[in-house]
């Protein structure tokens, strides 16, 4: 451990440790790859809970990679922050640490930058300094004047239509107007034309071209809720409805084509590649490819189904725009979202002790005896209902109910959640034809063995778990023109985990989960009407 994050270097590529190796190693790498094995792509891997940097030789190895943990803030019920300039540091420091594991003589060919999505960062376009903390995706701070809002029928499907997603408050439009509405520091910076907002990428770009870049890619560009997807510009209809003004926000630009270059510690890193997190993820498990579906489990749940070039829209699911490239144009996703996977378990933890650690989670559902129900709604209710007003609820305790029981309860609910997301993209005869799991929480078997049986198809857990790097790092050589994919190879399968329970059975288990969260959204519904 450096500086509290860690730093690993593997012998399969340029490091000090071992000069004469990688002389050896570089030599037969010209011959056999045509390239240097002093070659290097970089992947910046910018999450709610750290940040990562690895470094990917030509063949896909992990040559060497750093990360930090990062802080998050939670100032009051539904606020959830973070520190951007703390954010930044902890990407400097890991790709400080990684240019210290590598060779001198290492060439960074090119850099890829996948980000958490719809955290807002606002600054300070003069000085560069963040005007306060970043809300993060999970912030719900403007809940208030959303609500105020949604009872509008007409306009939620107009919003929806426009940009694809939701009228919510975890998107980056509210929380921009709530920042102008209640914070004196946004409000000082938009009088005196100073103010610049943007997605974390934006602001990472920002701060290392010393402000000559403000950009966003489309898809990071779209969680802001004002992107229009047919025109792939600002929506002049959505400025207006929250009141933001266009020249705040970053320009849209592909996702690769037009790279952006700037020098650290001497060496000149160009970004080819910028794209969200869930896209990164989609990619480096192979999601890139039409008609696979993508499961990732980590501090949300989400699934991501690639159709290309068509845009399809589904009520209740995402259009959620997948990257652009100046060649093939954009690419879409449908995208389902579960608010609390990852936070679910921490919840338990740190609420109940129930858990120490998410690597219990297996032994902790072996161990349970029977099946409660939990409508798991920390955050909300994410696709395909988007209700922010029911509560958690657990049916079925009774005096032999325990703790193990709940745990178990609340991981199978992800799987419940997750299945809503999947049938309806099925009965629209939309084809999946391979799935694909990846995160942390994806190293719990039993949550996969379970999901398996809810959705009555294979589900292939790959033997690479740094998804998101991997996928940052694939399309940044891609970008580049290198003819090396510089990632490691999505088809390498760790488990595939196949159905046990009959599709009847797992049809009759969905029914009885949906009618239970029906029920509990009528109660809440009519608790809300007595003042509860």
């Amino acid at each position: 451990m450096v500086d509290n994050f860690s730093v690993s270097a593997l012998s399969a590529g340029p490091f000090r440790s071992s000069r004469r190796r990688l002389r050896n190693l570089a030599a037969a790498s010209s011959r056999d790859l045509g390239v240097s094995a002093h070659s290097v792509v970089l992947s910046i891997d910018q999450g709610s809970s750290s940040s990562r940097v690895l470094a990917f030789g030509p063949d896909g190895t992990v040559i060497a990679r750093a990360q930090e943990p990062l802080r998050s803030f939670y100032p009051a019920p539904g606020r959830v922050e973070h520190d951007p300039i703390e954010l930044a540091c902890s990407v400097e420091r890991s790709l400080d640490a990684v240019f210290d594991a590598l060779d001198e003589d290492a060439v960074i060919e090119a850099v890829g930058l996948a980000c958490q999505r719809s955290t807002v960062v606002a600054w300070d376009a003069e000085t560069g300094k963040p005007a306060g903390r970043a809300p993060s995706w999970m912030d719900a701070r403007a809940g208030g004047f959303v609500s105020s809002l949604q009872g509008d029928v007409a306009l939620q499907q107009d919003v929806h239509h426009r940009t694809g997603l939701y009228l919510t408050p975890f998107y980056s439009a509210p929380k921009i107007r709530y920042m102008i509405d209640h914070s004196a520091a946004v409000k000082r910076l938009l009088e005196a034309g100073r103010l610049k907002v943007g997605p974390v990428s934006s602001y990472l770009l920002w701060r290392w071209t010393k402000g000559a870049v403000h950009r966003a890619d489309p898809a990071m560009a779209q969680r802001m809720l004002l992107y229009n997807l047919e025109t792939g510009d600002w929506d002049e209809r959505l400025l207006s409805l929250f009141a933001i003004p266009r020249e705040i926000l970053p320009e849209i630009a592909p996702s690769f084509g037009n790279p952006v270059s700037f020098v650290r510690r001497g060496r000149t890193l160009r970004i080819s590649a910028t794209l969200g997190d869930q896209q990164a993820a989609a990619i480096g498990q192979g999601g890139g490819r039409l008609g696979t579906g993508f499961l990732n489990y980590g501090t949300g749940a989400f699934f991501l189904l690639n159709t290309g070039t068509e845009l399809h829209r589904l009520p209740g699911l995402l259009t959620s725009v997948a990257w652009e490239t100046p060649d093939s144009g954009r690419e879409y996703f449908l995208e389902g979202t579960v608010h609390a996977a990852g936070t679910s378990l921490e919840w338990l933890k740190e609420n109940f002790g129930f858990l120490s650690d998410a690597s219990e989670l297996d032994e902790a559902m072996r161990r349970s005896t029977r099946r409660l129900l939990t409508l798991q709604a920390i955050g909300g209710l994410g696709a395909p209902r988007w209700d922010y007003k029911t509560p958690t609820v657990i049916y079925g305790l009774d005096a032999s109910a325990r703790g193990d029981d709940i745990v178990r309860s609340v991981a199978e609910s992800i799987a419940f959640l997750l299945a809503d997301i999947v049938d309806p993209i099925r009965q629209a005869g939309l084809s999946i034809e391979r799935l694909r799991a990846a995160g942390g929480l994806a190293r719990s078997e039993r949550l996969l063995a379970f999901q398996a049986d809810l959705l009555g198809q294979p589900i292939s857990r790959l033997l690479e778990r740094e998804a998101t790097a991997a996928g940052a790092a694939k399309l940044a050589a891609r970008a580049a023109g290198l003819r090396e994919s510089y990632s490691p190879s999505s088809e390498a399968v760790d488990k595939v985990f196949e159905p046990t329970m009959t599709a009847e059975e797992a049809k009759r288990l969905k029914a009885v989960w949906r009618r239970f969260v029906a029920s509990q959204q009528d109660a809440a519904a009519a608790l809300r009407k007595l003042g509860y």
